[in-house]
């Protein structure tokens, strides 16, 4: 089965790479984790992970590279996350307008299980990611695996997105961060947004 670790790693380095690289993701993160701690944000770390995991085994068992040849879906998943991240650049400017209360870090309000679906709505439509697992697709394919390399596969594309969201909600939650924050809490909320609306409209606008 080691002949296989070549390809295993080929893919998990393509998928590190679009872990740490900061997108819609990130921004999520860095709302969630601003305003309510590092609970709900590895909360939606969780649900970011299910989510990769839930990617990883379409790209193992082959359907990353049909899906990506079928024209009307991958339309369909461009703008239902064009729509989403629209969504999310409106609550970052309703949250610039009228700047929320900070919830306690100990103790956040809002539900941890909704906040998980949170973040596995948020990656599984997320072209970003979903077009990095067509990339490890094409170049780390471990379909012919072992189905202990495709099982240990799966595991290392869980913790890989855990650990390195993980990372960006403890950088965020972070005192000195959150300091910043409750500083210029208007600036950063617009920012995220600005930011949220243009991936929106790239990925709108982007042709398939």
């Amino acid at each position: 089965m080691s002949e296989f670790l070549p390809q295993l790693m080929l893919a998990w380095s393509v998928q590190f790479t679009g872990v740490m690289s900061p997108g819609p993701g990130v921004m999520l993160i860095l709302s969630v984790a601003t305003a309510r701690g590092f609970g709900a944000a590895i909360a939606l770390c969780l649900g970011i992970g299910l989510a990769a995991m839930c990617l990883a085994t379409v790209t193992a068992v082959g359907l990353a590279t049909v899906l990506s040849e079928i024209r009307p879906l991958m339309i369909a998943v461009k703008f239902i996350g064009a729509g989403y991240l629209a969504w999310l650049a409106y609550q970052s400017f309703r949250k610039a307008a009228n700047p929320p209360k900070l919830a306690d870090t100990e103790a956040p309000k809002k539900s941890l299980l909704g906040t998980v679906g949170l973040g596995f709505t948020m990656q599984m439509t997320n072209p970003k990611a979903i077009f990095f697992w067509i990339a490890v697709a094409a170049v780390g394919g471990v379909g012919n695996a072992p189905w202990q390399m495709i099982l240990l596969f799966l595991v290392g594309a869980f913790l890989i997105s855990f650990v390195g969201h993980g990372a960006w909600a403890a950088l965020l939650s972070s005192r000195p961060f959150r300091h910043l924050y409750t500083r210029a809490r208007r600036g950063v909320e617009a920012t995220l947004g600005v930011f949220f609306a243009i991936f929106a409209f790239k990925l709108a606008t982007t042709r398939i």
